[in-house]
């Protein structure tokens, strides 16, 4: 049996990298933080609600118009597609930074039920896509009435 030499420093140091990760990921976005929501890195925020009726996704697309967007389903996924378009580099003189985005994204969704595909609607209004999909009769809640035996 060997003696190895206590050292009360050892695990400090994975530590202190895991809080300066979280302080890094915390203040600073990091395109990591972002590779759950795209194909290509960029940021697509969304919000999924369901009621009894439909299920509602609202996506922020700002400086998209309608026609940059494509939207599909496929079995129980919706997919939003678009591509953000780079301004002309010009004779604008010496860039410091950038940080508008540009290029292509994808962003799928999987629907927690069955939708009626003819009739869900897309609407496109200040930078904010909203698509509304309607359910199945069969996916909609029956009210069930209890009798009273006597």
């Amino acid at each position: 049996m060997s003696l190895i030499r206590w050292d009360p420093f050892r695990n400090v140091s994975p530590l202190r990298e895991a809080m300066n990760r979280l302080f890094e990921e915390s203040f600073v976005p990091s395109p990591r933080a972002w590779r759950w929501s795209t194909e290509s890195g960029l940021p697509v925020l969304a919000d999924m609600v369901e009621s009894d009726e439909n299920i509602v996704i609202s996506a922020d697309l700002p400086g998209l118009k309608p026609e940059d967007v494509d939207i599909s389903i496929t079995d129980s996924t919706l997919t939003i597609k678009g591509e953000y378009k780079t301004e002309e580099e010009g004779e604008r003189g010496d860039v410091h930074f950038k940080e508008r985005r540009y290029g292509a994204f994808r962003r799928s969704f999987t629907l927690p039920t069955t939708v009626d595909t003819d009739a869900t609607e897309a609407e496109f209004e200040d930078g904010v896509l909203t698509v509304t999909l309607p359910k199945t009769e069969e996916t909609k809640p029956k009210q069930i009435e209890v009798k009273v035996r006597s």
